[in-house]
Order: structure tokens, then sequence, then C-alpha cells
């Protein structure tokens, strides 16, 4: 699959670091368009809501409503590539996966991939093999 580099407007946004679990921020401001620091705002309010952390850099709690809430309100459906017990069905591969801007969720990971394409600071389809649970698709 193919990948490219991107960090979402990390650095640009003027965070430091390359080494931080902020995935699902990136991932959100990658397929939305949305700004890197404004999805950052968004989501740290959420987790400070759920947790009491006021940070998306370590991690963000997307099973939790407010989550769930956010995607709908900026454009995103759920759509559930897995069951339990059945086994995995679609993989981090572009011929499995729709076409347009999508955020995948694999094991411990979110990440981007708009038209076949992988954006993240590295390349998680482990060859084709990985696992995806389910992904957040834009709807027109």
């Amino acid at each position: 699959m193919k990948y490219i580099y991107d960090d979402g407007g990390r650095k640009e946004a003027g965070y430091k670091g390359n080494r931080a679990g902020d995935c699902v921020c990136r991932a959100v401001a990658i397929a939305s368009g949305i700004p890197y620091k404004e999805v950052y705002k968004k989501l740290a309010e959420g987790m400070a809501m759920s947790c009491g952390i006021k940070s998306a850099r370590n991690g963000v709690t997307t099973r939790a409503k407010w989550f769930k809430d956010y995607m709908r309100s900026i454009g995103f459906e759920w759509v559930a590539t897995m069951q339990y017990g059945k086994g995995c069905k679609v993989h981090l591969k572009s011929d499995e996966l729709p076409k347009g801007n999508i955020i995948c969720r694999v094991t411990r990971h979110y990440v981007a991939v708009i038209d076949g394409v992988i954006h993240d600071t590295y390349n998680p389809s482990r060859d084709g093999t990985r696992c995806v649970y389910g992904y957040w698709r834009k709807v027109a």
C-alpha cells in the first residue's frame, strides 16, 4: 500500500517532537482537512470531560460518546469491519478499503487513508496484514 509521510500539521502548529501518542489527532486532521491545532483543542476538551486530563498527546478515548459525537459533527460516519468471533475480513490494503477520506482503527493506532494511500508518520500496514477493526468515513 502506498504511503506518504504526513504529520497532519503537528509541526506547523508549533508542537515539538516526533514521538507523541497523537495518532487520533493527526488522522482526524489529515482526513477532515481541519487544522491540527483545532482538532487537538477539541480532542483535549473531550479528554478533560471524560478523564480529567486536558490533552490529546497521549491517546484519546475513541469509544467514548463525546468522541463519536465529535466525529459525526465534522461529517464522518463509523463503519464496523469486524465482528466478535468472525475473524479479520478487512486489512490495511488499498483494495480492501473504500476510496475517499477514511480514518482506520487498527490495533492501538488510528491512521488516515485517502483514496487508498496511507497518510501518517510511519507505514503501519505491516505489508497489508494489519487488520482494520472499522473506519470513520467522510460522508458527502
